[in-house]
């Protein structure tokens, strides 16, 4: 009986029912909380710009709640761990499983069988739906809330150097040759570097080489005239590649994605340290909803009565965000290169693991 991990049918579709309700109501309550703060923060700067009102606020909601939803979830199983099995322990219910015959590991099962699911949900939720959405705040962020680019993938604040020349792009919108610029600005700079010219285009489109402006209009610092021209072709030196490749944010892209990004940056000779780690934490974070279960088990085992409740409670939380603090500053170090990417996102994880299971064996009796 001791290795059937889930020994009553009954009792694991009671526990995991009660464990996922409290997960979900536990994220319901802190995502409408932090969104109502954090839509009073931004609220201004999204209906100062033109046009904007309230169909724009909510636009910002659907945008902002994945990437809340994502990051809270697994502080919301981590909070349902210790109410559920603090309401099991104070009912004198976890007494009566083991009355019955049950392990710690076998009253835990259905909990963790729960967060597995929860955490492969996590999982396809960041890739299809959390990258997507950061992608499109990212580009709206920029364009200071106007008009959301659309067209494909979008990157923004694009800022490459070509020889004394410098090109700027508010964003960019697209891949390989139908990769298209808004926002453009190009600075022409003599050889002894100062500003000779500056050049601004509301989009540019790929020349094969260089990017063809749309009605530039060039401004002369030497003479301090200004005129517009139907078109003009600058930067021949940078190619959609480049730009592609010049700005790669992680949490805008699925694993498939940065995986390319990733090998374009190794072919280019860039560095990959930080988004290597990024990538692997891509699997390991929605995973740390697997260890709650695990870290906050603490609070079901003792006598109730016994006073000490409250602080096993503590206890099981203090591990839980111990965890947090720990593998965001592996990440952090990883980033700098003191650990391998593989190491920074997997060692929190495994360390946690082997000291919740550690604090289970010793705290069950």
């Amino acid at each position: 009986m001791q290795l059937d991990f889930f020994p009553s049918k009954r009792l694991t579709i009671y526990l995991a029912k009660m464990f996922a309700v409290r997960i979900f109501a536990v994220l319901a309550m802190l995502v409408l909380v932090l969104q109502m703060l954090d839509l009073l923060g931004t609220s201004g700067d999204i209906l100062a710009a033109p046009g904007n009102g309230q169909g724009e606020l909510w636009t910002y909601v659907s945008l902002r709640a994945p990437q809340l939803v994502a990051r809270f979830l697994p502080y919301s199983v981590l909070l349902a761990t210790i109410i559920t099995l603090a309401t099991l322990n104070q009912n004198s219910e976890v007494i009566a499983m083991k009355a019955a015959g049950l392990s710690a590991h076998q009253i835990l099962a259905p909990l963790v069988a729960t967060a597995a699911l929860v955490s492969l949900a996590s999982f396809a939720f960041n890739e299809r739906v959390v990258t997507r959405s950061t992608a499109t705040l990212s580009a709206w962020e920029d364009a200071e809330y106007g008009p959301i680019p659309t067209g494909g993938k979008t990157r923004s604040n694009i800022y490459l150097a070509e020889g004394d020349a410098i090109l700027s792009a508010r964003s960019a919108v697209g891949t390989g040759d139908a990769m298209q610029l808004v926002g453009v600005t190009w600075y022409r700079r003599d050889p002894q570097l100062m500003l000779s010219e500056q050049w601004r285009a509301d989009r540019a489109t790929y020349a094969n080489p260089g990017w063809r402006l749309e009605n530039p209009v060039r401004f002369n610092i030497a003479t301090a005239e200004q005129e517009t021209l139907s078109s003009a072709v600058v930067a021949e030196g940078i190619t959609p590649r480049e730009i592609a490749i010049s700005k790669v944010d992680a949490q805008s892209q699925n694993l498939f994605d940065l995986t390319e990004s990733i090998d374009a940056l190794d072919a280019a000779g860039r560095r990959t340290q930080e988004i290597r780690g990024e990538w692997w934490h891509k699997i390991s974070g929605p995973l740390s909803a697997l260890l709650m279960p695990l870290l906050g088990a603490v609070a079901a085992f003792g006598l109730a009565r016994s006073g000490q409740l409250f602080v096993r409670a503590v206890i099981g939380m203090s591990l839980g965000f111990a965890y947090f603090v720990v593998d965001n500053a592996a990440i952090a170090v990883g980033n700098f290169g003191g650990y391998p990417p593989f190491l920074a996102a997997w060692a929190p994880f495994l360390l946690f693991a082997l000291i919740g299971e550690t604090v289970l064996l010793k705290t069950e009796e």
